[in-house]
């Protein structure tokens, strides 16, 4: 087949990979997205999407058992648990179907099958054995990521699972071991556990959700041991045994100590590695270092027309980065071919990117947590204000969590921002929008939030860090 021509081409069709193919149609550029499997990437089929429907009916089922404290009643409620994951796949499959309405409305040319690159500005594509050459002025990697395995944590899908597995079970466990504490380790020991499960988790470092600010890991530890999730910190896995009908793991914790754990399903979640593999990378010498692709910070690989976006470039792994990561490259593109419309164009800031879990009770974060800007040297002040003293909380039944706040006590610049609690993963946008427009603690404090909203909690926690809190 002769070859065909675009603009731009986009390997990969993830949260990263499809939002900048329609930022590359919107500005004009001739667009095609190449993709192996299915449209939206692990994201909207096994990541994002499907995991928070399953942690949704999780909720509602933790809300039926404790309707009484309602002054509701629900009789004995129970779960389908083959229906909890139907409906999970459906939704996955509905927004799945809406990135391929996406494309089709903004004229994207979508090429099934698996790329490689063959050269800067040529790609391959094969399916079925049959192969196409692709030319582009510009070629944006955006291959996504996997789970990390080890030899001796190795899923199979059986008793061994990773997390695609434990999103379709064929049956409810019930014990269980996450290996690893996250956010996929802890957000998949919340909705098994919520269901009925025996779980346990390990964590090698020394306290759960470690890219949290520590007082935030610490009372989620609290309020997930209270729930009945133990939690094993500073203890690994070198071991499982698997027998008929359950595995064994051996568990070592700081200092020597073992122990033998016994359980029907293991879930291993113990971080990601880049799809870098036979996609070209080496023939055409572009950097691969710890297992990522290495760029630039606009996401230009070194090789010239060759461009990486997303998981496939490393830290943090969230799909939000991957997008706005997919807008700014685009955008450079065409301001480097002479756009005049694009304007004020700035490289992604890391420190401003959100990061949410969704376990129960919710995590969010953005920026620097305390121990870390203290490490950088700054003279900080820290707020904090409570779910108990706020009205909606109490109203709602969520009156579990906390919202706290890091500030340069000079500059009064908003550092960082931490939250636990229900709804916290709606609530951090206010604090990452505060971030983005580089807003003092005195803009804060003179901002008037609606009563009675959850969002008084973080006003509040700011007030604290100037002794300044009115409700506590």
């Amino acid at each position: 087949m002769s070859n065909q021509k675009f603009d731009i081409v986009v390997l990969g069709s993830g949260p990263g990979g499809y939002v900048a193919a329609i930022r590359s149609a919107q500005l004009g550029f001739k667009t095609a997205i190449v993709e192996r499997a299915e449209l939206g990437g692990i994201c909207l089929n096994w990541g994002c999407i499907p995991t928070k429907a399953l942690l949704r009916s999780a909720e509602v089922f933790h809300n039926m058992k404790n309707a009484s404290e309602y002054g509701l009643s629900a009789n004995q409620p129970g779960f389908d648990l083959e229906k909890v994951v139907a409906r999970s796949r459906g939704i996955a499959a509905q927004l799945s179907g809406g990135i391929k309405h996406l494309m089709k409305k903004n004229k994207i040319t979508v090429i099934e099958g698996n790329g490689v690159l063959v050269s800067p500005g040529k790609l391959s594509v094969e399916k079925d054995g049959k192969k196409i050459l692709i030319d582009a002025t510009d070629i944006i990697l955006s291959t996504g990521a996997r789970a990390k395995e080890l030899p001796h944590l190795k899923p199979d899908g059986d008793m061994i699972w990773n997390y695609r597995h434990a999103l379709v079970p064929k049956k409810m466990p019930k014990k269980m071991l996450v290996i690893g504490s996250g956010a996929i380790g802890i957000e998949f020991a919340s909705f098994y556990n919520e269901l009925g499960a025996d779980v346990t988790v390990i964590e090698m470092m020394d306290r759960v959700l470690p890219v949290e600010d520590e007082e935030i890991s610490a009372f989620a530890a609290k309020s997930f041991n209270s729930q009945g999730i133990k939690i094993l910190t500073s203890a690994s896995v070198t071991n499982l045994d698997k027998k008929q009908t359950s595995v064994v793991c051996t568990v070592e914790h700081k200092g020597g100590k073992s122990e033998k754990i016994e359980v029907d399903v293991v879930i291993v979640a113990i971080g990601i590695d880049g799809n870098v593999e036979n996609i070209g990378l080496e023939v055409n010498k572009i950097r691969v270092e710890r297992g990522h692709v290495v760029t630039d910070e606009w996401g230009h690989t070194g090789v010239k027309s060759v461009h990486a976006i997303g998981d496939l470039t490393g830290p943090p792994w969230l799909a939000h980065k991957a997008s706005h990561e997919g807008v700014i490259l685009v955008e450079k593109i065409a301001r480097d071919k002479g756009n005049k419309d694009i304007k004020d164009l700035h490289p992604i800031n890391k420190g401003n990117i959100p990061g949410c879990t969704y376990c129960r009770p919710q995590v969010a974060s953005v920026g620097l947590t305390e121990k870390a800007a203290i490490s950088a040297g700054h003279n900080v002040k820290v707020g904090r204000f409570p779910f108990i003293g706020n009205g909606k909380a109490i109203a709602m039944g969520e009156a579990e969590g906390m919202v706290k706040t890091v500030f340069d006590a000079q500059t009064g610049e908003l550092l960082g921002a931490h939250m636990i609690g229900a709804e916290v993963t709606e609530m951090i946008q206010g604090y990452t929008i505060s971030k983005t427009l580089e807003t003092t603690e005195t803009e804060l404090m003179h901002t008037v939030f609606p009563h009675p909203t959850m969002s008084e909690m973080m006003h509040e926690a700011v007030l604290d860090a100037f002794d300044k809190t009115l409700h506590m």
